[in-house]
């Protein structure tokens, strides 16, 4: 039989779908009801932005503190400067310090979207994992964390053992991260009383680790609970689209794709998705998701509407919507501001822009092959007219007015000639 927890938090992350495993449900479900938890999800900043494959953690840490409870975000400026091997087929590459520390500020802005920071007892907090791990002595670590992992238990967790019966390279640098993970969960459990730890199910063994660690050292009772990870109706893992990343940051990805994207996901992920994206009740993300025919395209578009809401505010929904509905409905002028725009001047005219250059300038395309396969697939159309030559070049007439230019039936981007 299912555990019924009685926890608040635990009763939302069960009824909407955000459990995968626990530790110790039970243990969890009691210290929940009996205090208020401090818990921690890690977030290693390999890129400028976190993509929707981290929106369901980011949801449970949102879901924790509504419940009464602290959020602790967690960023890896240290374990990014070796790489999490869960899973991959490869080492990651290795980024300068630099690079690390722009990466974290950019993302720490996506954060202040879903969780209310501050010095109250269940506000979110945020901390570097440099803090401590670039301070640490390497030979007192080895004596004093090393001592307690079992390399034969190491290299029986999935994460690990999938990568080596595939017999791929683990470089000692990776098989390190383990235990820098597991030392975050000890630190944290040091300076705030952390006792439990979030991830999505590939963080199990080092969820795990940390856990049994901290339970060594500090003997208190601490737990681990991770999501599953994500993938579509059709298996497609989460995070991606037909144009590349699906982006948090609204610099690297407009309000407009990231609603769009919602707007055209599998009718079978409708009712799930709303329950893990979205706050609204069970009932109606599931009576939404039941939708069929024509009313599953605005089940839908309440999706884009609720996600995109969150992630960038009510007024981004609304304009993404009123874009939406003026470029596919009833033949209005679009809002362009929703979408992305690419600014040009006379000058650039006359020394020549290619409909290659302006879909990749317009973010349609992520490169000049990606945007020629596009015209090959016959896809590409400015102010309506399909493009079928790659040397197309635009013209002052094309921008008489704002030019739509559409890589897709869904993905538009303006074009203006400046003032």
């Amino acid at each position: 039989m299912t555990y019924q927890p009685k926890s608040e938090f635990l009763q939302a992350m069960q009824s909407r779908g955000f459990v995968d495993d626990c530790t110790d449900l039970n243990g969890l479900d009691k210290t929940l009801c009996n205090q208020t938890v401090t818990a921690y999800i890690g977030f290693d900043a390999t890129a400028k932005s976190l993509h929707v494959g981290s929106l369901i953690q980011i949801m449970m840490l949102r879901w924790l503190q509504k419940t009464g409870h602290k959020p602790v975000v967690l960023m890896g400026g240290g374990t990014t400067k070796i790489g999490d091997p869960s899973f991959r087929a490869s080492e990651r590459p290795l980024l300068s310090e630099l690079k690390i520390e722009q990466n974290i500020t950019s993302i720490h802005k996506i954060f202040e979207r879903y969780l209310k920071f501050g010095d109250g007892e269940t506000d979110a907090v945020i901390f570097n994992n440099a803090e401590w791990l670039d301070k640490l002595n390497y030979l007192v670590f080895l004596r004093d964390i090393g001592r307690h992992f079992s390399v034969n238990r190491m290299l029986s967790f999935e994460s690990v053992k999938s990568r080596l019966d595939r017999q791929q390279s683990l470089s000692f640098l990776e098989f390190n991260y383990m235990l820098l993970q597991s030392y975050d969960f000890l630190v944290l459990n040091q300076k705030l009383g952390c006792c439990l730890q979030i991830g999505g199910s590939d963080q199990w063994g080092n969820i795990v680790s940390g856990v049994d660690l901290t339970r060594r050292i500090e003997a208190k009772n601490v737990y681990g609970l991770t999501s599953p990870l994500l993938t579509t109706a059709s298996g497609a893992k989460m995070g991606k689209s037909t144009g590349g990343a699906v982006w948090l940051n609204p610099n690297l990805l407009s309000p407009y794709e990231f609603w769009q994207f919602w707007r055209n996901v599998e009718d079978a992920d409708v009712g799930k998705f709303l329950a893990l994206f979205t706050e609204l009740d069970v009932s109606t993300c599931n009576r939404l998701g039941a939708a069929k025919d024509i009313a599953i395209n605005e089940a839908k578009a309440i999706l884009a509407d609720e996600v995109t809401a969150l992630a960038h505010g009510k007024d981004a929904a609304i304009e993404a919507r009123q874009t939406a509905a003026s470029l596919f409905g009833n033949g209005n002028q679009p809002v362009t501001s929703a979408i992305p725009e690419l600014v040009v001047n006379e000058q650039d005219l006359t020394n020549g822009i290619t409909i290659i250059q302006a879909l990749v300038k317009t973010g349609l395309a992520e490169s000049g092959k990606a945007a020629r396969r596009l015209i090959a697939n016959g896809t590409v159309k400015l102010n309506g007219k399909t493009i079928a030559d790659a040397a197309t070049q635009i013209t002052l007439s094309d921008l008489n007015q704002t030019a739509i230019l559409a890589a897709s039936r869904k993905r538009h981007a303006s074009l203006r000639l400046e003032n």
